[in-house]
């Protein structure tokens, strides 16, 4: 390809980030401009790399990334802008990235902004910025803080405080690394959570010397076949939001004559209110590369990608470090347990988008490609990462495999109900007694596991239930008996969605909550459909003028006709979701 850049050049830092990831230019000739665009799919780690030694992604550096890849320049500057932790205009080395969503502002999020916002300093040095949902709920208010350099860090305050930040800010550094927080896990049938808190995440001998990868042996000596078996039999239905049944997508992937075949775990749970993937990679980093062996190894694929969301710096780390450890031992690679069986993970870390939770936006990210959705049909079990059939679940889902191998289909479907089996993990958080993250038996009812946590401190009264996150619907008291499952939640006009079960009580102003839903969507929708990009702003602008009484119109079936405009033809579930959670309570607001 005949590339056009500019006359701009990258500086030695930014080459040497470049380089980093790609080897030296030198073997470019070599490899050829085929081979080059081949290594598209390489885009996304470099911006990451530039924007760590840097803290900006400059004009000269995309060019040289550009040549490297053979990517034609504004392909990569759309990459570039498309993603929110990425910066194409200068910005200080250091960066606190302040959580203002619905639970940190719950928490007094914005308190801490308005002293961030009144207090000096050089801005060259260090600065701050608002963020979405971090993914903490649990320990809100949160923040993540960025250090770009020779050794860059990312790191995760929570719970923050005005002083803190401010201090760090002050120093535009950070301190020693402070020792790990405790895992805030609870639940009546802990099976997914039984090692949280409990062994050290770090150690594959403590996971082994407590039954690790037993599983995946067990799966061996089962068989491709008859593990897709006892999944189907298992019941088991996705656990990110659209509940499709794993043994269907698995048999699909499985039977399907185009090679190779690909296993994609999706880690990029950026709904907010959810902590359930992280806490799960963070903690139990071993069960996850287990859980992904014994899917690709069912499905045939040789090779998985795990796409955790750029602001889990501690996931990454952990995951990181498991993958390189089980492929020392043998567990990963060429030959797992000497079995004959070829089965790889490769990390891809998010940059800062909510759509690339959505699976076919998360395959173009991985490609190098915008974030945006694809059109489907085709599915992902016929044409997904790089046009190939492609297994794609989330942590939740893969981490329910190892019980289900061990103890059959049956044994797994016998707990919970007929269409909604197993166990399930909550993410409690709010104006909660215990936030943190529960998991009970799918058709505990709503009160018992509020219950559970406690309910709402300090006597206050129960205002709603946020439930299944900001594409989820407000619930209020008189329907705390709701049992949890898919379809109880369905009949009643809900959706378990991510696991979220966010408490309001009487002292949060709920229309500044819904406010921020509305201005989340907005910022999110990836701007690639017209009923979306154009629908989430008019939400936005209809539901200030219906909260502050505007004069004139009626903004509340206005809101009603934009939603169903955004369900019938968006693309994907972002649009499709948008206004579930605001037209579930608006009427409750007007009154």
């Amino acid at each position: 390809m005949d590339l056009k850049t500019t006359a701009a050049r990258a500086a030695p830092d930014e080459r040497a980030a470049v380089d980093a990831v790609l080897g030296p230019p030198d073997d470019d000739a070599a490899r050829g401009a085929t081979a080059a665009r081949d290594r598209r799919h390489r885009l996304l780690p470099v911006l990451h790399a530039i924007q760590e030694r840097v803290g900006w992604i400059g004009e000269g550096a995309l060019n040289y990334v550009c040549t490297r890849l053979d990517v034609p320049p504004a392909e990569a500057y759309g990459v570039a802008t498309f993603y929110a932790m990425f910066s194409t205009v200068p910005r200080a080395p250091f960066v606190v990235h302040l959580c203002d969503d619905i639970a940190c502002r719950t928490a007094g999020a914005e308190a801490i902004a308005a002293a961030l916002a009144a207090r000096g300093g050089d801005a060259r040095r260090a600065t701050w910025l608002r963020s979405p949902c971090l993914g903490l709920c649990e320990r809100a208010p949160a923040a993540l803080v960025s250090a770009a350099g020779a050794s860059s860090e990312h790191r995760a305050i929570a719970p923050a405080t005005a002083a803190q930040l401010a201090a760090l800010l002050d120093a535009a550094a950070l301190d020693a690394r402070p020792p790990s927080v405790a895992p805030q896990v609870y639940g009546s049938d802990r099976r997914l959570l039984r090692r949280v808190g409990r062994i050290d995440p770090e150690s594959l001998d403590a996971y082994l010397a407590d039954g690790g990868y037993d599983a995946l042996r067990r799966a061996l000596e089962l068989g491709p076949a008859r593990v897709v078996a006892e999944v189907v039999a298992a019941n088991l239905l996705g656990r990110g939001g659209a509940a499709f049944p794993t043994g269907r997508k698995m048999e699909a992937v499985a039977a399907a004559a185009a090679r190779p075949h690909y296993l994609v775990c999706n880690a990029d749970e950026s709904e907010p209110g959810t902590f359930k993937d992280r806490m799960l990679m963070e903690w139990d980093p071993f069960a996850v590369i287990e859980a992904m062996t014994i899917a690709g190894y069912a499905a045939g694929c040789a090779h998985g990608y795990i796409y955790v969301r750029g602001e889990y710096p501690l996931a990454a780390e952990r995951l990181s470090h498991a993958i390189a450890a089980a492929r020392a031992r043998g567990l990963l690679g060429d030959d797992v347990l000497h079995a004959g069986v070829a089965f790889d993970i490769e990390i891809r870390r998010g940059a800062g988008a909510y759509i690339c939770g959505e699976e076919t936006a998360l395959f173009n990210s991985i490609e190098g490609k915008r974030g945006e959705p694809r059109s489907k049909p085709p599915f992902p079990v016929e044409v997904g990462l790089f046009g190939k059939p492609t297994l794609v679940n989330n942590v939740e889902t893969l981490a329910n495999l190892p019980w289900i191998v061990l103890h059959g289909g049956a044994a797994y479907a016998a707990t919970g109900t007929p269409g909604s089996t197993g166990t399930r993990l909550f993410c409690l958080a709010g104006t909660v007694q215990r936030p943190g993250l529960y998991e009970v038996p799918h058709g505990t009812r709503l009160d018992a596991l509020i219950a559970m946590a406690g309910g709402v401190p300090d006597g206050r009264r129960l205002q709603a239930v946020l439930l299944g996150g900001a594409a989820g619907a407000f619930l209020g008291p008189s329907a705390l008996q709701l049992p949890l499952t898919f379809e109880d939640a369905r009949a009643a006009g809900a959706t378990l969605g991510s696991g979220v079960v966010m408490l309001f009580d009487d002292g949060v102003d709920l229309r500044e909550i819904v406010r921020r839903i509305a201005r989340f969507f907005r910022d999110e929708s990836c701007g690639q459909c017209v009923p979306c990009r154009v629908g989430t702003v008019r939400q936005e602008e209809a539901l200030a003028r219906l909260l502050d009484a505007a004069p004139g119109g009626d903004d509340a079936a206005l809101l009603n006709e934009i939603g169903r405009a955004m369900r019938d033809a968006s693309i994907c579930g972002l649009g499709q979701t948008a206004s579930n959670a605001i037209v579930s309570i608006v009427g409750a607001l007007r009154t």
